[in-house]
């Protein structure tokens, strides 16, 4: 996406009405709860450029999103969706050893449905053992995703995920040059 700016209205004609809407409804949802959040995964992808459908709303979220409890217990706080209208909700925790996650997170809006930012969406990627998260990665690289921003923020973060993100790039150019 030549602006960097994540942009949802890209969504409109891909994404099924019935998760667009669970996006927003959990977005009001944890907005309302206090609880810092973003949308990430195939929605995210979209909004940076490659619309694609998808079934289930993942969203990043803060730690405030569960409770802990005695003997290392953690449960969601009451009133975070993990479901709406028959769509899953997943939640993306920013703990467990990746802080920087939390840099992606800001204190909800009302109205406004955040979007991760490219580089933590890449990253999250990447991370993936899925194929289809690389070939997502791929065709943001062919969609005009800001690599000048990407790379640094890998590099800063996660220097072992730069070589899979050259592999991307290679695998977007080589596809490119074919058509």
């Amino acid at each position: 996406m030549p602006s960097g700016i994540p942009d949802l209205g890209l969504l409109e004609d891909v994404v099924a009405p019935r998760v667009l809407a669970a996006m927003r409804s959990a977005s009001r949802a944890l907005t309302s709860l206090g609880v810092r959040h973003a949308v990430a995964g195939g929605l995210a992808v979209g909004a940076h450029g490659y619309p694609r459908n998808t079934l289930d709303v993942d969203l990043l979220v803060g730690d405030e999103a569960f409770e802990r409890h005695a003997g290392g217990l953690v449960t969601l706080k009451p009133g975070v969706p993990i479901q709406i209208d028959g769509v899953a909700v997943d939640l993306l925790s920013t703990s467990g050893g990746a802080a920087f996650l939390q840099e992606s997170l800001a204190q909800p809006v009302e109205g406004e449905v955040p979007v991760v930012a490219a580089g933590t969406l890449v990253y999250l990627k990447l991370k993936s053992p899925r194929l289809r998260d690389r070939a997502d990665v791929v065709e943001l690289v062919k969609a005009g995703l800001a690599v000048e921003s990407v790379r640094p923020y890998l590099e800063r973060h996660a220097p072992p995920l730069v070589a899979r993100f050259d592999e991307c790039l290679a695998q977007a150019r080589a596809e490119e040059e074919r058509t």
